[in-house]
């Protein structure tokens, strides 16, 4: 029986290089946005990254980037609390607030998810989102919910499983069993699941590619 979301077979070497060449330019932060008349003009190709906090958002578009610091990643869960743009060749990268738990005031946390939820359903130049999934852990409710709004907005999404240095063997199949036990319910999402870790630099030049071959 076929695997359903199995891996993403690594891309041949031209879509390879397709993804390095368009992450080695500068990558530039260009704005945090707190309201949806904040974005800048919808003129070319998005792709976004959500996740629960403390998923390793950050670390993996610094991955991808090849820049240490340009997303900056915090320990505090839920202190990123804007829908930040960058700047990669012709395309926006974007990173939207951690979702879940968060130290901030309720009023704050629903203002952002607001935020959130008009970003994801009103952006027509979004292509793709990445949904990043820990990979110690597997799917949780509350990745669901994000799922969920990108199927009411039409958004397909791609999962993106995390820290996979972290955990290895079993525990790892289990968790990827339970990720596409998830996904299954979903039909906005892309049939494949993409392995990473930031530290190792692990599936970042398929990724690089995945997003190369969007734009």
């Amino acid at each position: 029986m076929e695997l359903r979301f199995p891996e993403a077979e690594t891309p041949d070497d031209i879509a390879i290089e397709a993804g390095r060449k368009l992450f080695a330019g500068e990558t530039e932060f260009l704005k945090g946005v707190v309201a949806m008349n904040g974005l800048p003009p919808a003129d070319r190709v998005e792709i976004c990254f959500a996740g629960r906090s403390n998923v390793g958002k950050s670390s993996l578009i610094n991955a991808l980037t090849g820049r240490k610091g340009l997303a900056r990643a915090s320990n505090t869960p839920g202190r990123t609390q804007e829908i930040n743009f960058f700047t990669a060749g012709d395309i926006y990268v974007v990173d939207l607030p951690g979702y879940g738990f968060a130290n901030a005031p309720v009023a704050v946390v629903e203002k952002w998810q607001r935020l959130l939820k008009q970003y994801l359903s009103g952006r027509q130049t979004l292509r793709r989102v990445f949904v990043l999934i820990d990979a110690r852990h597997g799917a949780k409710a509350v990745d669901e919910e994000i799922m969920s709004l990108l199927d009411k907005s039409a958004v397909t999404f791609q999962v993106v499983m995390t820290k996979t240095d972290k955990v290895k063997g079993a525990a790892l199949e289990e968790s990827l069993t339970r990720t596409r036990a998830a996904l299954a319910k979903h039909p906005a999402a892309f049939p494949e699941l993409l392995l990473t870790s930031s530290e190792k630099a692990e599936g970042i030049p398929t990724l690089r590619a995945i997003i190369a071959g969007i734009s």
